[in-house]
């Protein structure tokens, strides 16, 4: 499954606000334009995932510009899978200074298209003391150097989060409230509650409602295939669940709790709470179809319809916006929806091999990750963006407020852009703040709606994380997700073959009448059987289980 991005647990992600612009190789970048008779150096960045187009005065842009004398241009995945693009430019061979390949990160350490860093990190310090001992984690488990530099999921000081950004089944508020705020805690429990909302409020706005949505497009099928883990206790390891006593990692297509999830989804869908267009929908239909506010409930990761409830807020539609469940298939089963924060080991922002300037890259990222460069790329500029107290505490007024809840003044006016540069999460360098101006506490409070607070208070809670149980320590090998998949290794051809079968199986399970369902998953698990070398795939996972737990542990 995706975790933060690329295949990023969860990792706290901002809505990605972006430019869109044509790629530049790094010759030409040399090549530095003047700005208010300052000289600029000049790179160029590809990010595989989608992004909005940020206009060239973006303020805080500009002030970083200013202090760094570097201008990046960043073009962003459009129409195309992370993996096609990343082949196009590998089989062009010219290639933007920075790069997060994504899904295709493998690819293009395959091709020999990036920079190793190994020889770079100690000449600049704040890169050097950003991953500190983490760096070995980086390393490539198959020749030893690192290629990327993670920017997601490093905690400075203490974790801050206050809204939940992994996975989860979400539902909305209003059906909470409309339900006398239910304890809901399995999957049972969950359509219930969806099914009677539906049918009291079969349109809303004036159009159909729509009991459940799943995110089934491109990379982002893992809300289809990966609830099971899930609702069997396990954390979000992505690729495999991993029993803690052997140390053995394990499909989990093939457990029981895949089939009872997909059984009663099967069910849903010909109650007609599930959406008819959920298997065809892409993901601007998908978030789209959120943005209306029709949609009670969803399985995703909340980082992916951020931008849909920025819209139902904007549209003063609060009510509609998403509460996370901890759902199992039973309440004797503990969910692990939380985690503690993770570091992608296989993958990041990386430099390529059409750089000219490797030194000039990486110093544009040490100075980005310099403490007052930081506080401007999040809370932007004192006395414009917030204020401090006499104590040292960051604040805003009514009207910073209001400004952080429109997309486009965000758009406009912050450092976002910049998200998928390396960054610290948790607090400030000095200790006082939290680094994302959400999740400080006194702001935080400030700024929930009334919707929220009644929310919060008829469960008895402070913040809407806690409707999740606390998360756990990481075990030493967590997750398994970010295994290195290289390109034609056996267990990558068996990834890909499971991938393809389960894309093809899954919704034909979902909508086959109930009455041949078991038919239909005995049919899906004996194509996995025998399509996919399974064994290899497991193999590969636990050697890696364990190797982790040899040097990590």
């Amino acid at each position: 499954m995706k975790k933060s991005l690329g295949r990023t647990t969860t990792l706290f992600i901002l809505t990605c606000l972006v430019f869109t612009v044509v790629l530049a190789g790094c010759g030409s970048n040399l090549q530095s334009k003047t700005k208010d008779g300052k000289e600029l150096k000049e790179f160029s960045a590809f990010f595989a995932v989608p992004g909005k187009l940020a206009p060239e005065d973006n303020r805080i842009l500009k002030a970083i510009e200013e202090k760094t004398g570097v201008s990046v241009t960043m073009d962003w995945l459009t129409g195309q899978t992370a993996k096609e693009r990343i082949g196009v430019l590998i089989a062009g061979g010219e290639y933007p200074d920075f790069i997060d390949g994504s899904d295709g990160t493998q690819q293009l350490v395959a091709a020999g298209a990036l920079v190793p860093l190994d020889d770079y990190i100690d000449k600049y310090p704040n890169i050097k003391n950003y991953l500190g001992s983490d760096w070995k984690k980086m390393k490539n488990s198959k020749d030893g150097h690192i290629y990327f530099i993670p920017q997601f999921g490093n905690i400075q000081g203490k974790q801050m989060n206050v809204t939940h950004n992994g996975e989860a089944f979400w539902i909305q508020k209003a059906v909470l409230e409309w339900g006398g705020y239910p304890t809901i805690k399995t999957l049972d429990q969950y359509f219930d509650l969806i099914e009677r909302y539906k049918a009291a409020h079969p349109t809303i706005d004036g159009q159909p409602t729509i009991g459940f949505e799943i995110i089934s497009y491109d990379w982002r099928y893992f809300a289809l295939e990966n609830p099971p883990l899930f609702l069997a206790g396990y954390p979000n390891e992505g690729a495999a669940i991993v029993d803690k006593k052997t140390l053995t990692a394990l499909n989990y297509n093939t457990i029981p709790e895949a089939k009872a999830y997909f059984k009663k989804i099967n069910e849903v869908y010909h109650k007609g709470l599930v959406d008819k267009e959920t298997f065809t929908a892409n993901y601007d239909q998908y978030i789209s179809k959120l943005s209306t506010g029709r949609v009670l409930g969803m399985v995703d990761q909340g980082w992916q319809f951020l931008d849909a409830e920025a819209s139902l807020v904007k549209q003063k539609l609060s009510e509609r916006t998403y509460v996370p469940l901890s759902i199992t298939l039973s309440e004797e089963v503990k969910g692990r929806y939380q985690h503690n924060p993770i570091l992608n080991v296989n993958g990041g922002l990386a430099i390529t091999k059409s750089c000219d300037d490797v030194e000039g890259a990486l110093q544009y990222i040490n100075d980005l990750l310099d403490p007052e460069i930081e506080i401007l790329r999040t809370w932007g500029q004192e006395g414009i963006d917030y204020q401090v107290d006499k104590n040292g505490v960051f604040y805003r007024n009514e009207e910073q407020r209001a400004n952080a809840k429109d997309p486009d003044w965000v758009l406009a006016n912050t450092g976002s852009p910049l998200v998928y540069f390396p960054h610290h999460e948790g607090m400030t360098a000095k200790g006082k703040n939290a680094m994302d101006p959400k999740e400080q506490p006194d702001e935080y409070i400030a700024t929930l709606n009334e919707i929220d607070k009644k929310v919060l208070k008829a469960y008895g809670y402070k913040k809407f994380t806690d409707f999740l149980e606390p998360a756990e320590e990481n075990e030493p090998w967590f997750p398994i997700y970010t295994y290195n998949f290289a390109p034609n290794a056996p267990e990558t051809i068996a990834k890909q073959k499971m991938d393809d079968v389960k894309r093809k199986w899954l919704p034909k399970v979902i909508m086959t009448p109930p009455s041949e369902f078991d038919k239909a998953w005995e049919e899906y698990q004996s194509t996995l059987k025998q399509n996919v070398d399974i064994k290899a795939y497991e193999d590969a996972l636990t050697k890696e289980v364990r190797r982790r737990v040899d040097l990590w542990g």
